[in-house]
């Protein structure tokens, strides 16, 4: 593994099917280790990505993180029947306020 990819799995966030408040947890913890962290998402998480970074930024105000760059896109995946599709994707940036 490459010190970009250790360095980008360490400041990441991905985002699943567990509880949203599993996610805001895992940000915090990093976000008291680093400057900023990245929340990725990709097809039906991307709602929950959303809501996990604004709790963030709307519960933690007083401490000083906000919603930095936000990057949508898409990839496209091989599906099980052997088609290819499109899946949106979405990276939040949060980071602590200067």
């Amino acid at each position: 593994m490459s010190t970009d990819a250790q360095n980008e799995a360490k400041d990441t966030v991905f985002i699943g099917k567990k509880p949203i408040m599993a996610y805001v947890t895992s940000a915090l913890i990093q976000l008291a280790n680093n400057p900023q962290v990245v929340i990725k998402a990709r097809g039906l998480s991307i709602g929950r990505a959303v809501d996990v970074a604004q709790i963030i930024a709307r519960r933690t105000d007083n401490t000083g993180y906000s919603i930095g760059q936000v990057k949508i896109g898409s990839e496209q995946l091989q599906s099980l029947d052997g088609r290819s599709r499109n899946v949106s994707t979405i990276e939040i940036e949060v980071k602590k306020n200067a």
